[in-house]
């Protein structure tokens, strides 16, 4: 009887501070004026196959009248497309949605398959496969050694200096290997260069490429920041390479992560994601910023607060909540401050299975008031689901699992569809613009 009071007393607050939004509501001439929410690149069979869908809501959102870093990217966006020239570097980042990569996988391939001279790049990986946890589908690790894992969401591993994947892998033996390929998957972007993130300071190792040893061109390791970059000569979509200590004291090898690059022109995108991490997961990761630094993003979606907000009610802080978030944009702003940030509004979800989960509806609230004070978008995945409850319906239609958390293979696969469509949608909107103030 308790929680169910604290679930009613909860969703007025949440209803509450929703209906608050109507002083922040766009009119007049802000960004939302100059979008066509109803035009859709998604035909209308698709539309009908998904009843539970509130189409009309997908579109990003915004607040304000003017978004600088939105015009930007976007202008970038128009000039790569037209001159085949140019890379920008779009970041996901949430959690085990992330991480499984099912739906960011779906919008990097429409990315790098609209047009075959915008290739892109794979850019972020790690080998999740040998940290024994869920790699993503579309590419694959093997190594014959044993490496040990760490995750940041895990308490007693939570002082490791963890890097933008929030997790890591060691080896303890003297000659250790990994192989990567693609796998699953219709784009396959070429290498062309390879950054191992893996121990600061002393780097007793030699590396051995296996097939592409004659290939290596030029190959660098920065002691500070902790990698080890090689260009090769020629492009190639699988490698193996080899860690040989060349010490004889006990020594680990430490990985936090892989960008696979290239020179070709396109969208590179890189989902991070760790099962079960929270913001203040992310925020403990010591080598994020620099890490990020090396690639800094053009385009950077947050995902996060499915596991901030699987509390109790009464347990929340949407105060806390928005903090943490913005601490977090900071940092991103702090790579690259012309950086396109968009916000999303984690989906519907029950409390263990059984109970509402009104604090979804109050990260939507504080992620609105974040989105007018830096100019931003927000995607209202939880708005387009139908709200408070929508994903027992979506569970019926078979888009959710029984945990009524995560979605089965074709809700991640909707999800996907309805997030490029949103971004096209965005694309649109800002040419609209463009042309309504030229003829003014």
């Amino acid at each position: 009887m308790i929680w169910r009071i604290n679930i009613f007393l909860a969703f007025i607050l949440s209803s509450s501070q929703t209906g608050s939004l109507a002083q922040i509501a766009p009119f007049g001439d802000s960004l939302a004026a100059f979008h066509p929410p109803k035009i859709s690149s998604l035909d209308s069979s698709y539309l009908k196959r998904y009843p539970v869908v509130d189409f009309d809501l997908n579109y990003f959102q915004f607040y304000t009248e003017e978004s600088h870093n939105w015009e930007i990217l976007f202008e970038k966006m128009s000039k790569m497309k037209e001159t085949k020239q140019g890379k920008l570097n779009f970041y996901h980042a949430g959690g085990s949605h992330l991480q499984a990569d099912i739906y960011t996988h779906e919008v990097r391939t429409k990315f790098q398959s609209q047009n075959e001279l915008l290739e892109g790049e794979r850019n972020w990986v790690f080998p999740y496969d040998l940290a024994k946890t869920n790699n993503p589908w579309n590419y694959e690790f093997t190594s014959p050694n044993f490496w040990k894992r760490y995750r940041s969401v895990v308490k007693d591993q939570a002082n490791e200096a963890y890097g933008l994947s929030g997790i890591k892998i060691s080896c303890s033996d003297s000659i250790s290997s990994m192989s990567f390929s693609y796998d699953k998957t219709k784009v396959k972007p070429v290498i062309q260069r390879i950054r191992i993130f893996h121990n600061k300071g002393v780097f007793p190792f030699q590396l051995d490429w296996k097939e592409q040893k004659d290939n290596v061109e030029h190959i660098i390791t920065d002691t500070i920041i902790g990698f080890t970059e090689v260009k090769f000569k020629r492009p190639f979509i699988t490698f193996e390479v080899e860690f040989e200590r060349t010490i004889p004291i006990a020594y680990e090898l430490e990985i936090y992560g892989l960008q696979l690059m290239n020179y070709f022109p396109g969208v590179s995108y890189s989902n991070i994601g760790t099962n079960g991490a929270a913001l203040w997961n992310y925020l403990a990761c010591a080598r994020l910023e620099e890490e990020l630094r090396m690639t800094p993003p053009d385009f950077f979606a947050f995902s996060v607060g499915t596991n901030d907000g699987n509390v109790p009610p009464e347990s929340f802080d949407p105060e806390e909540y928005k903090n943490n978030l913005e601490r977090l944009m900071k940092i991103v702003l702090r790579t690259n401050p012309e950086c396109a940030l968009l916000l999303t509004v984690p989906n519907d979800s029950y409390f263990h299975r059984s109970h509402l989960n009104p604090n979804i509806a109050r990260e939507r609230t504080v992620i609105r008031e974040l989105a007018q004070k830096y100019n931003c978008p927000v995607w209202d995945l939880y708005g387009i689901m139908g709200g408070l409850g929508s994903s027992k319906t979506w569970y019926m239609n078979k888009l959710m699992q029984k945990d009524l958390v995560h979605f089965t293979k074709a809700g991640y696969h909707l999800k996907g569809d309805l997030f490029y469509d949103a971004f096209e949608k965005g694309e649109r909107q800002f040419e609209t613009r463009k042309i309504k103030t030229a003829k003014n």
